[in-house]
């Protein structure tokens, strides 16, 4: 049985001004999703929330503004685990009602998932290990975590602008991944970020809902798209180099 307490369960990374990276370190690297926030005039907001083990709204109260929406990359257990905790949530409409009722098509929670066994088999049938590696209080009851329902504001779609005031997203849609991955694209920075539909690390084209013709389409698509950086769904951020790299490793699987 797991006994270890965390210190603190979010750690928080201040990339420029504007862009703060939030992870859960005690979450195994498989799932530890890069949690982006973006600090805009008008309105923050938060892509991705991570697992849920949590609550992130309280952990970063100091840094979110009053008026932040929760955008979902996708709708993957490690990407949406706090939406709802926001009043505001945006999604693309092809995942929306996975996030409106927590459905484990769209979620990989499968009716026979049992978080006390610290074990996840839905990414391809892989059985990863340990989901945490630390409890985030000593009292903490694993029983108590699930996925809950959001409530869905804003469902997305390609060339929707999510509009921060001084700051303006265009959604690109990039399924491939699952069905409803999109990335926000700041054309006036050549800065994307990317969700899970690319990322420095192994990509995954297999699970219940992925599509590898979609993924061939959505590589093609980001390997010429003129980003200067990419911060990604997990890993670290890079650059138009290693985009092209990553992007032509996968396209090379099906030449």
């Amino acid at each position: 049985m797991l006994r270890k307490v965390a210190d603190q369960w979010y750690s928080l990374e201040k990339i420029d001004d504007a862009i703060t990276l939030i992870t859960e370190p005690h979450v195994t690297p498989w799932l530890r999703c890069n949690i982006w926030h973006i600090r805009g005039r008008d309105q923050d907001v938060v892509v991705d929330t991570g697992m849920g083990i949590c609550s992130l709204r309280e952990a970063a109260k100091n840094l979110f503004g009053q008026r932040i929406s929760a955008v979902a990359s996708h709708v993957h257990l490690d990407h949406v685990g706090c939406h709802h905790e926001f009043d505001q949530c945006l999604v693309h409409s092809a995942e929306a009602d996975g996030l409106r009722g927590s459905d484990g098509y769209f979620t990989l929670v499968e009716p026979d998932f049992d978080p006390n066994d610290f074990s996840l088999a839905t990414l391809g049938g892989e059985r990863l290990g340990p989901i945490i590696s630390a409890l985030p209080s000593p009292d903490y009851d694993l029983n108590s975590w699930k996925i809950q329902a959001a409530h869905v504001t804003r469902t997305l779609e390609e060339g929707d602008v999510v509009d921060l005031g001084n700051r303006h997203f265009e959604v690109l849609h990039l399924p491939g991944h699952s069905p409803g991955s999109i990335g926000l694209w700041e054309a006036s920075t050549q800065t994307l970020f990317s969700g899970d539909a690319i990322y420095d690390g192994e990509l995954l084209d297999n699970l219940v809902h992925s599509s590898v013709e979609d993924y061939v389409r959505t590589m093609r698509r980001l390997r010429a798209l003129p980003a200067r950086v990419v911060h990604g769904g997990h890993c670290k951020s890079f650059g138009r180099e290693r985009l092209i790299e990553l992007a032509d490793g996968y396209l090379k699987k099906f030449d």
